[in-house]
């Protein structure tokens, strides 16, 4: 089972929750065991107690997309880790669970790779809490030492004014990748395939022509949505219409 359970106090906050830290930590502990005697169902049914009360965090979806994986869900599976991912998880097992769910998709999608725009490579190559905390820290020292600076006599202000300008140095790059993680979170939308089998039209109508099939784990890209309908585009440029409950957000 996981070996994410360093960050246990940390992610599983209680703030707005329905469980009290000790409730919290009780289930998660109630639920790796009975994970680790094959219970797939009431492990799952505690992971997903503790998300829904705003509980979970990067170790608790890692642990739930196991379960999934383990029960044969492989849309669920994939939506859980890389949720973990997105949150921050990035234990080695958690990239080899993500590994096997994507080795046994469906979907093997071929043709000329969409690359990703600069941009979104860089925000998914650095994490957003630490990019902020940089630039927070180094924003505060900057001008912190710039104050004083002023109140320091001519002869002793070159440490500080030097000081000063590190600071902010660091922050003006910080504070543009943090501007690019806003960005990015705003106008960049991945989902999972949920559904089994799911058909992508060429018009948001149910009687529309149906271009070509995905099927339950394939990642892809949200690009507008009408009615029950979202445009997806899969990793090598195809888009279509399908119906909106067949995929979720990541």
């Amino acid at each position: 089972m996981s070996a994410i359970t360093a960050m246990l106090v940390t992610t599983l906050l209680a703030q707005g929750g329905y469980y009290t830290p000790e409730e919290a930590q009780a289930l998660f502990t109630q639920a790796n065991e009975a994970y680790a005697r094959e219970d797939y169902a009431a492990a799952r049914e505690g992971y997903e107690k503790l998300i829904a009360h705003g509980q979970g965090g990067p170790d608790v979806l890692y642990n739930l997309g196991t379960t999934y994986l383990a029960q044969g869900e492989l849309g669920r599976a994939v939506l859980s880790l890389e949720r973990a991912w997105k949150q921050g998880g990035r234990a080695p097992d958690l990239e080899a669970n993500l590994a096997l769910a994507r080795a046994r998709q469906v979907d093997k999608v071929e043709g000329a790779t969409l690359e990703e725009d600069f941009l979104t490579r860089l925000v998914k190559a650095t994490p957003g809490t630490a990019v902020g905390w940089v630039f927070l820290g180094a924003w505060v020292a900057g001008f912190g030492l710039l104050l004083l600076f002023r109140l320091l006599t001519p002869g002793r202000r070159t440490w500080a004014a030097v000081l000063a300008g590190l600071a902010l140095t660091v922050a003006l790059p910080s504070g543009a990748l943090l501007g690019a993680h806003v960005w990015v979170a705003q106008t960049v939308h991945e989902a999972v395939v949920l559904s089994p089998t799911l058909v992508a039209r060429e018009f948001p109508k149910g009687e529309a022509r149906a271009l070509f099939e995905v099927h339950a784990g394939l990642k892809v890209r949200l690009l507008e949505e009408t009615g029950r309908y979202v445009r997806i585009r899969l990793p090598n440029g195809l888009e279509g219409w399908t119906e909106r409950e067949g995929v979720a957000e990541i």
